[in-house]
């Protein structure tokens, strides 16, 4: 009994500072913990189902969840949501998404968590922008706007790394907008490739 409202005097805490996705650094700040004392409750917390490890160091509590978008930009940063998941959030293919999709500077990476997947494909600093928090539900998250998620998608089907998608709404494409995108991208081959690409 004292282990179970132990936990729930937990989760109050942590829902009282909004903290949906919590980091260890975070749930020892709230909780006034030492270094070792936060890891063992937290392992403790999460074997009682009290609180959700998304990945080492990264948690939620299980009856307030984040959205996959909110936990794939705090998986792994710095990251913002881009190709066929922001393409299909703003309506540019028709297909639902199974993995969250990102972009990072940091080395390519996917995890599972939860029942979700994760994919991040690294791009170099100077293609690192593009992006603004969008307001998903009631939740923040860092998205690439609709044509920089198109350049960031078309740079990967330039590398041969996907297949261009058929269904691509270009009508709905500022192609002055894609092109300034494009020309962040190396080698400059990209640029007229990109515009070839757009008079599909």
């Amino acid at each position: 009994i004292v282990r179970i409202m132990t936990a729930f005097t937990v989760q109050q805490k942590l829902a009282q500072k909004g903290l949906r996705l919590f980091t260890s650094a975070d749930f020892r700040r709230t909780l006034g913990l030492s270094l070792p004392s936060a890891y063992k409750a937290l392992e403790r917390y999460a074997k009682q189902g009290a609180v959700v490890r998304l990945r080492k160091g990264l948690y939620s509590l299980p009856w307030n969840k984040p959205g996959a978008m909110a936990i794939a930009n705090a998986l792994y940063r710095p990251s913002y949501i881009s190709y066929e998941s922001a393409l299909a959030h703003c309506h540019l293919i028709p297909e639902t998404v199974y993995a969250v999709t990102s972009a990072t500077t940091r080395r390519a990476k996917e995890f599972e968590a939860g029942e979700s997947g994760y994919l991040y494909h690294s791009i170099k600093t100077r293609a690192f922008t593009g992006y603004r928090p969008y307001k998903i539900g009631d939740e923040l998250v860092l998205m690439a706007d609709p044509e920089k998620a198109l350049c960031d998608y078309l740079f990967l089907v330039f590398l041969k790394k996907r297949a261009i998608n058929e269904r691509i709404a270009w009508k709905k494409v500022d192609r002055k907008k894609l092109l300034q995108h494009a020309r962040l991208f190396k080698p400059k081959t990209f640029l007229s490739w990109v515009d070839h690409a757009i008079g599909r």
